[in-house]
């Protein structure tokens, strides 16, 4: 056992800890003493996706031990950095412990003289960011793994404008937290007792619901033409059931299939092996249903329902639409709505991931509008509306996007929001409908415009232990160290590399600056204006491998979406093969 898991763990047998979750050390210690290590040798810190592990007893497990002294970190930063009266919004979704882990945050900001509004029931996670924005809170938590399996669960932090915490708070944060050693440190207050703590119910529900509402392009159509449109709808177990029906019964849109047996909140997930939309598994049930009823469309959001995944009934057959043909879907039906309706501001701009398909970019280069590239996790589109918002003059977000079914449109917001998006979708369905067309027809009409882009998306795995974790900066390290001049037949004309923030032209050799923060990504560029991204994940042991492909329509349309399919599949494999080279 490394010296530092030691540590930790003495800490925690002779310290202020109770008799229960010793006696849980002392049976790992002999039963799984491996698994106890990595339970111990470091700290949960903050990824991409806030706070998010393993549940169980340590310093790198979800437990309530890590909660309290997470918030107390928290509280201490505020306390420090926030001048005035400090408050802050918390939301849970239906995993295992989140009730428990929200109440628990309750109380330690209580006991630190912080309001609180605590959520009485589960909620999705754009509600609690719309929230902390209604209340004008200091910061929120949200109590979620988003899609991981059941065993995890997360601590996600916002700041004020109801966005993830970023730099520099976000080191802050962690900062405060690792200078609190044992229980001792942490201030608490009775839940049920202080003044200082407010539930929150229905009352926020509708003014969400309300403020929403108003993000619709054609609210005549879809009051008069939305029952037409058949949408079978699953939360997957999750938070999205308390509202994503009734947005949709707001925008116009009452015939909604529910899938039953997925409806009811529950954190072991017992429907799915997984409760992650962009799995087909997890979309099984409501595929089923989708073509029993001959429906229209399938949504499906994931258990803190910040994300959506929609599938198409077209010809007859089941289509299962992109993270990144959504996106271009929504940001389509946006431009040329508004414009059309003379609605699409001068000053309008979109922000998307930089693992995003470039067919948005092209959209809205059509449009006349400018495209803003961040680094891959909505906290970064957030920042980016914030600085808009704070700067003179500064652009006016209207949407954005991110591969993994992320989206937002509109500011009422900062994180992605598979609420509103799912009337989105439903919106923009509805428009193709009046026109005899599916989403599928609406995409195949993009590409007859821009061309056909396919993107593909591999990632190579590495332990859940402190080994893995090495292995996998070290592959990544050797990687930048042997950049090839060559992908699959295709030279490497420009890399850019986010962590030493340089752009280099591989042809004439000259570098520039990146525009995009300090980050362990590599982005390669080729020849043929396919792109290749590679980058450790935020939340999970994994290196992701995004690739990207173009090529304009030659011939039939199938053929050609066939070849770009193939060349991208293509990339994605040579990259995994290039990045396995280095994991031994």
């Amino acid at each position: 056992m490394t010296p530092e898991a030691q540590k930790n763990l003495s800490l925690w047998l002779e310290g202020p800890y109770d008799a229960a979750t010793k006696e849980e050390i002392l049976k790992q210690l002999q039963a799984d003493p491996k698994g106890l290590e990595d339970a111990f040798y470091t700290h949960l810190s903050f990824g991409t996706g806030g706070l998010r592990g393993l549940m169980g007893v340590g310093t790198n497990r979800m437990n309530g031990y890590t909660v309290r002294a997470t918030t107390q970190g928290l509280a201490n930063y505020l306390k420090k950095i926030v001048q005035g009266p400090l408050s802050v919004c918390i939301g849970y979704d239906a995993r295992h412990h989140s009730r428990f882990f929200a109440e628990e945050t309750a109380k330690v900001l209580a006991g630190n003289a912080i309001r609180v509004f605590l959520f009485q029931d589960i909620r999705p996670t754009p509600l609690v960011s719309f929230a902390c924005r209604n209340k004008k809170c200091s910061a929120a938590i949200m109590i979620t793994a988003s899609h991981n399996p059941s065993a995890y669960n997360g601590y996600k932090v916002y700041w004020s404008d109801g966005g993830q915490v970023v730099s520099p708070h976000d080191r802050g944060i962690l900062e405060e937290v690792s200078c609190i050693q044992d229980p001792s440190q942490v201030q608490t207050a009775s839940l049920l007792s202080d003044s200082r703590i407010e539930w929150l119910g229905e009352k926020m529900d509708q003014l969400y619901l309300d403020a929403t509402s108003t993000l619709q392009i054609y609210p005549q159509d879809n009051q008069i033409f939305g029952e037409n449109l058949q949408i079978v709808y699953t939360s997957l177990h999750g938070t999205g059931g308390t509202l994503v029906p009734k947005i949709l019964h707001r925008w116009g849109f009452s015939h909604v299939l529910p899938v039953s047996a997925q409806m009811t909140a529950d954190g072991d997930f017992p429907t799915v092996a997984s409760p992650n939309p962009e799995e087909p598994a997890a979309l099984a049930m409501g595929k089923q249903l989708l073509v029993e009823q001959q429906a229209d469309l399938l949504l499906a959001t994931d258990p803190d329902a910040d994300r959506v995944a929609a599938m198409v009934l077209h010809r007859g057959e089941p289509v299962t639409l992109t993270g990144n043909q959504l996106a271009a879907l929504c940001l389509q039906h946006i431009c040329s709505g508004l414009a059309s309706q003379g609605r699409l501001p001068l000053r309008a701009a979109f922000v998307k991931s930089i693992g995003t398909t470039e067919l948005f970019t092209a959209i809205c280069a059509h449009f006349q509008r400018p495209c803003h590239n961040v680094l891959t996790g909505f906290k970064y589109i957030a920042e980016k509306i914030r600085q808009w918002e704070e700067a003179p003059n500064g652009l006016q977000y209207l949407f954005g996007g991110e591969e993994s079914l992320g989206y937002l449109m509109g500011s009422l917001v900062r994180d992605k929001d598979g609420v509103s998006s799912s009337a989105l979708i439903c919106e923009a369905a509805l428009q193709a409908k009046k026109q005899g067309k599916t989403l599928v027809d609406c995409l195949e009409d993009l590409f007859y415009t821009y061309g056909v882009y396919q993107e593909s998306l591999l990632s190579l795995h590495f332990g859940e232990t402190k080994a893995g974790k090495e292995q996998m900066q070290q592959a990544m390290s050797r990687l930048r160290k042997h950049i090839p001049k060559t992908i699959e037949g295709l030279r490497v004309i420009c890399l850019e590399d986010c962590l030493s923030s340089q752009k280099k032209d591989l042809l004439s050799r000259r570098s520039s600056p990146s525009l995009l923060p300090i980050s362990d990504v590599l982005l390669f560029w080729l020849e043929d204006k396919s792109k290749i991204l590679i980058r450790p994940s935020g939340t999970e042991p994994k290196v992701k491998i995004y690739c990207a492909a173009v090529k304009p329509v030659v011939g039939t349309l199938s053929a050609t979406e066939e070849a770009c399919t193939k060349h991208c599949q293509a990339l994605a494999k040579a990259a995994q093969h290039l990045l396995g080279r280095f994991t031994n």
